[in-house]
């Protein structure tokens, strides 16, 4: 099995990559360092496939901002530059079509964490679906919540966890604005890693949450990052600053079911293998 991995030097990617290779060749496509220079945002770029490629997984991105630019280049790599994957894989005759989205796909207009990345990831849904559905490509769209994992360059997208983790680490105070315990939901790249190979093995299309199974509150992961490194640090919160809202999402484990497997690394156990990882490349 052959298997292009467009993004290939993101940090999900690069997390992806030795779980598939076990089973697949892997061909990396991506701006730097990879086996395909390939620009999404570089809409002059024709995009060609090399023959005999079974399986596309998408994991490139652009997370936004509000100047125009940004909101420009976001729409250029999420929604224009799915579907011009879409074609080339079309056109190569591709097995398989894997869209890496998000949770944020499902936000309302009203969410205070809406913004042009959710609007550009559901809108890379609709036309990955459109366009799959009228030329017969299997697709199937995963929608992770926030992704972390054991490499530090996952802190670029979740600062606040990894500040955790280095409070954490030199035993210092972690503070949280606000009285209220925020609830987010976490899931690691590994964990990340064995649903994506299960979904290729299982050939499974359709649209689908990818969540870890129990939501966690800011003080538990900060509790178990203390445990993580044996430090003594506390959570204080700053009740004299606005809470910060929740960002979570209903639960449908339709995916988990169809592959058999289940989300197994807890915050805890996480916070250990960043700690362990940390540990052993001083």
């Amino acid at each position: 099995m052959k298997i292009l991995l467009v993004g290939g030097t993101s940090s999900l990617a690069k997390a992806l990559k030795p779980k598939l290779s076990a089973f697949g060749e892997v061909i990396t496509a991506g701006r730097t360092n990879c086996d395909i220079r390939l620009d999404l945002n570089n809409l002059n770029e024709e995009i060609k496939f090399p023959s005999g490629i079974d399986v596309v997984i998408n994991t490139a991105a652009s997370f936004g901002g509000i100047s125009s630019k940004e909101i420009l280049e976001t729409e250029n790599v999420n929604v224009l530059g799915t579907l011009r994957l879409c074609v080339a894989a079309n056109e190569a005759n591709v097995k398989h079509f894997i869209l890496f989205s998000s949770m944020s796909a499902c936000l309302s207009e009203d969410s205070e964490y809406y913004g042009i990345y959710a609007l550009s990831k559901k809108q890379s849904e609709e036309i990955a679906r459109l366009y799959c559905s009228l030329n017969k490509l299997p697709l199937c769209i995963l929608r992770p919540s926030q992704i972390y994992g054991n490499e530090n360059s996952f802190r670029k997208h979740q600062p606040f966890i990894y500040n955790m983790i280095e409070k954490a680490e030199r035993g210092q105070d972690i503070t949280i604005y606000g009285s209220k315990d925020a609830l987010r939901n976490y899931i690691h790249s590994d964990d990340l890693a064995n649903i994506i190979s299960r979904v290729i093995q299982h050939k499974v299309e359709g649209t689908y949450s990818t969540i870890q199974t129990k939501n966690v509150t800011y003080s538990e992961i900060a509790k178990a990052a203390f445990k993580a490194f044996n430090t003594n640090g506390k959570v204080v919160f700053l009740k004299d600053k606005p809470d910060i809202p929740d960002n979570i999402f209903d639960f449908d484990d339709s995916l988990y079911k169809k592959i058999d497997f289940y989300p197994e690394i807890s915050i805890e156990e996480g916070m250990k293998r960043i700690a362990t990882h940390i540990k052993e490349s001083k």
